[in-house]
């Protein structure tokens, strides 16, 4: 494969990836603002994102430092919410396996969820790629979209910095997980992991530490692998009729 097909790969990577921003940008402006609200300035809110680089995990352990939880906690809580990309990166491993170790390091860092998607979605379709034109898409996914949150990050925490403690931001977060969580039900399974967590939610709440949102997600993941089991199992027996 030439230079010049990976490089091809890398420019359709940012035009697919583009609509992105327009998503990720408000959650960086957002994130950057509610870290300001939490005491961060800006190069310790920008320093966050550069470190996690995982929105969903940024805005729980956000969440948990204001709450004054144990370090320990705030780590395995936003692990826990994060566990997605584990089974993210077993998928892209048969596609970027082959790839010099750096060239994986750097994929891990910048494994989010619209790469994932765009990624698979082009992997697929595209067999004559090579392992060379497969990573230069990928990194073409992040290519304005990590950029962008970094940026939106920054803007926030100015802004966020010089709004008065009067106004108030803490019913943001909690809209700010609904507006994820919404697009992400996609399946029976999902609904019933989603319900299942905030089912036990409720009662967890009474536990020290916060670990209730850690029992919860625990809970919540039982019940979808559980549920997708199930599902998969009714669908082999129905074909199996037909």
């Amino acid at each position: 494969m030439t230079i010049s097909t990976a490089k091809s790969a890398f420019w359709k990577g940012i035009r697919d990836s583009a609509p992105f921003v327009l998503v990720t940008g408000p959650f960086g402006l957002l994130f950057g603002v509610l870290a300001a609200e939490a005491g961060l300035n800006v190069v310790e809110a920008l320093s966050f994102s550069l470190a996690v680089f995982a929105g969903s995990a940024q805005f729980t352990a956000l969440q948990l430092m204001q709450e004054h939880t144990p370090t320990l906690i705030v780590l395995i809580s936003a692990l826990a919410v994060n566990l997605r990309v584990a089974m993210y990166s077993a998928s892209l491993t048969p596609y970027l396996g082959d790839a010099p170790l750096w060239q994986r390091a750097f994929a891990a860092y910048l494994t989010v969820d619209q790469a994932y998607a765009l990624s698979m979605i082009e992997f697929e379709r595209r067999g004559d790629w090579g392992t060379p034109e497969r990573m230069a898409y990928f990194f073409g996914t992040n290519g304005l979209v990590a950029p962008a949150w970094m940026a939106a990050t920054i803007t926030g925490a100015l802004v966020g910095a010089s709004i008065p403690d009067s106004l108030g931001l803490d019913f943001v977060l909690p809209i700010a997980f609904l507006a994820m969580i919404g697009p992400m039900l996609r399946t029976p399974a999902h609904v019933i992991a989603c319900f299942t967590a905030c089912a036990v939610s409720l009662p967890a709440t009474l536990m020290p530490y916060n670990l209730g949102l850690i029992v919860a997600g625990i809970a919540g993941m039982m019940a979808g692998a559980q549920a997708e089991v199930w599902f998969e199992r009714k669908n082999t027996a129905a074909e199996a009729k037909q």
